[in-house]
């Protein structure tokens, strides 16, 4: 191939990149559920086509330590791009349990005022009565009901999960409503 081999190692690397952002994408779509299944596959194919052509440029030039350390480093490159347009794209939702140290229902009441729809109960840890709440939210929320949670009650434990099926009860209302707060 006559193409210059600095040219050469910047195709090989932009490749990697949007190979790399492509499959974290597709990766993303295909765990949220049925609704993006057609995207996911269609990215698929699209994936597997830039991918072959990179490593098909790197192949050809094996010769060149340059185009095989340019792909890997597009690679890496490519997880970055692809974790920040997770973090943008940010879809569905996640449920957070949070375990306040103490036994009342204080930051269950603030929360609530603040729009988040939350089930409480009493609950007992190695230290005795604690309250444990549970919190649904959009995924592009939860940093900010992190914040929130850390801003009303610093000790509280929180560990948060995604959500895949939701069905009923007073937050889907709300979302479907648009009347959460973004305070």
């Amino acid at each position: 191939m006559g193409m210059n081999p600095i040219v050469l190692v910047i195709i090989i690397f932009l490749i990697s990149i949007v190979y790399v952002t492509l499959s974290t994408v597709r990766m993303i779509l295909m765990m949220k559920g049925y609704r993006y299944r057609y995207l996911s596959a269609g990215l698929s194919i699209i994936e597997v086509i830039i991918n072959i052509l990179g490593l098909g440029l790197v192949l050809e030039n094996i010769s060149e330590i340059q185009n095989l350390i340019s792909y890997a480093v597009g690679f890496g490159a490519g997880v970055i791009v692809g974790s920040m347009i997770e973090d943008k794209i940010s879809l569905g939702y996640v449920t957070a349990t949070v375990v306040s140290p103490e036994n009342s229902d204080h930051l269950s009441k603030q929360l609530r005022e603040r729009g988040y729809g939350v089930t409480d109960w009493e609950t007992n840890g190695h230290e005795g009565p604690r309250r444990s709440l549970q919190i649904l939210t959009p995924k592009k929320r939860e940093l900010k009901l992190y914040q929130t949670i850390k801003e009303l009650e610093p000790q509280a434990f929180v560990v948060a999960n995604d959500s895949k099926t939701i069905h009923g009860g007073f937050w889907i209302r709300t979302v479907r409503g648009r009347t959460m707060s973004h305070r």
